[in-house]
């Protein structure tokens, strides 16, 4: 019996996906017994559709899609948060499985889809909306569940990890950097999603959810990009023996779910600090499996592919065996969300300063009156222009406390701001 797909978008990832299939397809028959036919494609244009040789298999409408009584599975490949929800809904509702790459829609309206997996006793299957190649919400949701899953972290963005890496090791600027990563494919002419932490925290709603039993929505992350980050925070932090990572981070706390996106400055010796260029990894620690790392090449038509095709074949075995979802969704508990503020960490912040006598302090009064500790003060840089970079790593502090001491020490009269905002960077303790 041919498990029947219908395929909606015909981009990058829709493209690998049907290479995939064509490459592959008596392999799956000969080894799992899955004979999988695409029998409706759907996109804007029909030119992909017939180079792939699948024209005659062509609608412009995805609602030919979800009204054909054939189709067992529908694979949403389109992206955003509009279309894409209707088709997916549709799908559902009709009595079709589901599986999508789409990270923006699971990480905001998760909760209803996956509930309406449910009561349609469908499968709704989305590894490849974080991590793109990286097999990781499969093994979080089964071979990990006799697990509480106390952290999950990782660098889950290829285009600021690639920047990151040739900032750090080519001593470039974030502009330099960026028109590089633009030129290589690996950023968008608008990579705002990527530089802001966007994406990074649509990923890590996801896997937070996942992770805690309890829904967290990409409104609730805190995020926070690259774009204030140069080549000298950088070697300030391998001279201190760490290096920076855009780290997505969900943390399981006694009050609640720590989760966030943010420049973080990692250990060297932490697995994480040697994932560059455009991998992603993703640490999770469990209570009894302890500490675990998935990596891999986190972007691209193959990666994403292969974890679409990998959703696809699971989901398949469902239609052939004519079962139920193994595991539907888990977020039955409701955790809160830790506020921002609240967050303990040490800090490396980084003012541009007037080489004036008595700025040192007044920059110190302002630390001590907020109850900020200082653990160092390190001058470096441009005195020959008449200003200098001071950067001060504190003790753990408080979140608020930390930004009242930025508010404050801005203001003072030989700190260059608003020209020449602070750079703060969380240290992992």
């Amino acid at each position: 019996m041919a498990i029947k797909i219908g395929l909606v978008g015909t981009g990058t990832v829709g493209c690998g996906f049907i290479n995939i299939l064509q490459k592959h397809h008596d392999d799956f028959v000969r080894h799992y017994g899955l004979d999988l036919e695409i029998v409706r494609v759907c996109s804007h244009s029909d030119t992909r559709a017939k180079d792939l040789g699948l024209g005659d298999r062509f609608t412009p409408d995805f609602h030919d899609i979800i009204n054909d009584p054939e189709i067992d599975i529908v694979v949403e490949l389109i992206g955003g948060t509009t279309d894409a929800r209707d088709l997916i809904v549709g799908a559902l509702s009709a009595g079709k499985h589901v599986v999508t790459a789409n990270k923006a829609l699971m990480a905001s309206d998760g909760k209803e889809i996956m509930d309406l997996a449910d009561q349609m006793h469908r499968n709704i299957a989305f590894e490849a909306s974080v991590g793109g190649g990286i097999p990781i919400i499969e093994p979080m949701k089964h071979m990990l569940i006799s697990n509480e899953i106390e952290q999950v972290k990782g660098i889950v963005n290829g285009t600021t990890n690639y920047m990151l890496t040739r900032m750090d090791q080519n001593d470039l600027t974030y502009e330099q950097a960026l028109h590089e990563a633009q030129d290589e494919g690996f950023a968008e002419a608008d990579p705002t999603a990527d530089v802001d932490g966007l994406d990074a925290a649509a990923k890590i709603a996801i896997l937070s959810s996942i992770a805690f039993n309890s829904r967290v929505t990409m409104g609730q992350v805190y995020a926070e990009g690259i774009r204030r980050i140069s080549p000298i925070d950088l070697a300030t932090a391998r001279d201190m023996g760490y290096c920076v990572k855009l780290l997505a981070i969900g943390n399981r706390t006694p009050k609640g779910i720590d989760v966030r996106v943010h420049p973080t400055m990692l250990p060297l010796e932490h697995p994480l600090a040697s994932v560059n260029g455009v991998d992603n990894a993703i640490y999770v620690v469990g209570d009894y499996v302890g500490q675990t790392m998935f990596f891999g090449e986190g972007a691209g038509s193959g990666p994403a592919a292969s974890s679409v095709m990998g959703d696809v074949m699971e989901t398949a075995r469902l239609v052939k065996n004519n079962v139920q979802p193994l595991v539907g969704c888990t977020c039955t508990d409701s955790l809160p969300v830790v506020p921002m503020e609240d967050l303990l960490m040490r800090y490396y912040i980084r003012f541009v300063v007037m080489d004036t006598p008595g700025v040192l302090a007044a920059m110190a009064e302002v630390f001590a009156k907020h109850k900020v500790s200082v653990r160092s003060v390190i001058q470096r840089g441009h005195e020959a222009s008449g200003s200098v970079d001071m950067v001060y790593v504190t003790h753990t502090a408080r979140e608020k406390d930390v930004r009242d001491v930025l508010t404050d020490i801005q203001n003072l009269d030989d700190v260059l701001a608003p020209k020449c905002p602070p750079t703060v960077i969380r240290v992992d303790q």
